[in-house]
């Protein structure tokens, strides 16, 4: 399990969380990613994100007041 934090990247995660999903060699690896919900448009970017780049949202949860956590792992 490998997590990441773009927290730092406020509501312009996509191109990072993209970036890591094409780079991650091993397809059994889940993967947590943190950001910013802010107006809670960033909750749905992320799940399509997700699925257009081959990856099923396996948990979404809400980690504090701002921020959210998703689990992803590569469809099979």
């Amino acid at each position: 399990m490998k997590r990441y934090d773009l927290r730092h990247l406020k509501g312009a995660f996509e191109n990072r969380m993209v970036e890591i999903l094409k780079d991650e060699k091993d397809p059994k690896e889940v993967l947590l990613f943190l950001f910013e919900i802010g107006d809670f448009s960033p909750i749905q970017r992320s799940a399509d994100v997700v699925k257009e780049n081959g990856y099923e949202l396996a948990n979404s949860l809400k980690f504090n007041e701002v921020d959210w956590t998703i689990a992803v792992k590569r469809k099979d």
